[in-house]
C-alpha cells in the first residue's frame, strides 16, 4: 500500500506550495493582480486571472528559491504573452539574484502543450525569452524541471525542458517536441495513431525518457517522492556540462536513426542508450 499522495493530482499552486518549505509561499502576481490575457477574450475565450502561471517565491531547504508551475488545466497549458513572461522574468530575477550574491534556487514544473496557437508569436517570442533566462540562471544554479502528468511537456518548451539542469519524471509523464495530436494530422494515422496510449507512452512517456537517458530521474506519482528528487537534484549542483552541450554525443546518434521503418521504444532506447547501464 502507498501512503505517498498523488504529485500528478495537484493543482500548479498546490505543486508550488508542495515543493517549497512550509510557511515560505510567497506568489508574485497572483490572481488578484488582475493580469489576464489581452487576447483571448476577443476571440470568444474566458481568460484567467493568472494566465494559467504561478510564480511563487520562499524557500528550499532553508534557501532562496522561486518555483515556477504550470496550470495544465487551462488552455492545456498553453504559453501565452502573459505567461510566457511571468515565467522568464522570474527566472531571469532569480539569475540577477545570483549575480548580486543571493543564491536562488529554481524548479520549474512543466505541464504544457507548448505554445497558445490564439497568441501564436507573442507566446514563441515568450519561450524564447525562457530558453535564454534558464541558459542564463544554470550557469550559476541548478534548474530543476519536473514533468509529472497529465498534459506532458511538448512544443517550445520542451526545448525549455532540455535546456535544465536535471530533470525528474513520473511514468505518467510524456516529453516530445511534437504532441501526439500534431504528429498523426502531418504524417498520418499510419504513422502515429494519437488514440493508442499504449504505444504514444512507450514513445514519448516518462520511463522511456528515463531508460534512453534523456532525464536524470524516474520517480512514482507521490509528493513526498517528487520532492526528494527534487532535492536530490539541487543537492547536485551545477552540472559539469549540460544536456545541450552533449551536441557532439546526440548528433551521431541521430544521424544514424534509422527513418525507412516505424519507430518503436526498442529502437528509441537502444539510439540513446544510458551511459551509465
Amino acid at each position: 500500500m502507498r501512503n505517498d499522495s498523488s504529485f500528478i493530482e495537484l493543482k500548479a499552486r498546490q505543486r508550488a506550495h508542495l515543493l517549497l518549505d512550509e510557511g515560505s509561499y510567497r506568489e508574485l502576481l497572483d490572481p488578484f493582480a488582475g493580469i489576464i490575457s489581452p487576447w483571448l477574450g476577443p476571440q470568444g475565450i474566458v481568460p484567467q486571472s493568472d494566465d494559467g502561471m504561478v510564480v511563487a517565491k520562499g524557500t528550499i531547504g532553508g534557501k532562496p528559491a522561486v518555483v515556477v508551475a504550470i496550470e495544465g488545466a487551462f488552455q492545456g497549458g498553453s504559453m501565452g504573452e502573459v505567461s510566457g513572461a511571468k515565467m522568464a522574468a522570474a527566472l531571469e530575477l532569480a539569475a540577477e539574484d545570483n549575480r548580486n550574491g543571493i543564491p536562488t534556487q529554481a524548479v520549474l514544473c512543466l505541464e504544457t502543450g507548448g505554445v497558445r496557437l490564439q497568441e501564436a508569436n507573442l507566446g514563441l517570442a515568450a519561450i524564447a525569452d525562457i530558453h535564454a533566462a534558464i541558459v542564463d540562471l544554470r550557469r550559476y544554479t541548478p534548474v530543476v524541471g519536473i514533468v509529472a502528468g497529465t498534459v506532458g511537456c511538448f512544443g517550445g518548451m520542451s526545448i525549455a525542458a532540455a535546456l535544465c539542469s536535471y530533470l525528474i519524471v513520473t511514468r505518467e509523464a510524456r516529453l516530445g517536441l511534437n504532441g501526439p495530436q500534431v504528429i498523426e494530422q502531418e504524417a498520418g494515422i499510419e504513422e502515429y495513431d494519437s488514440r493508442d496510449r499504449p504505444f504514444i507512452w512507450s514513445m514519448t512517456g516518462g520511463e522511456t525518457r528515463f531508460r534512453s537517458g534523456l532525464v536524470e530521474a524516474l520517480v512514482d506519482d507521490g509528493q513526498q517522492a517528487v520532492k526528494q528528487a527534487m532535492n536530490d537534484a539541487l543537492a547536485k549542483g551545477v552540472p559539469a556540462q549540460h544536456r545541450s552541450d552533449r551536441y557532439d554525443y546526440y548528433l551521431p546518434r541521430l544521424s544514424r536513426f534509422d527513418t525507412s521503418r516505424q519507430a518503436d521504444s526498442q529502437q528509441i532506447n537502444q539510439l540513446f542508450a544510458r551511459e551509465d547501464q
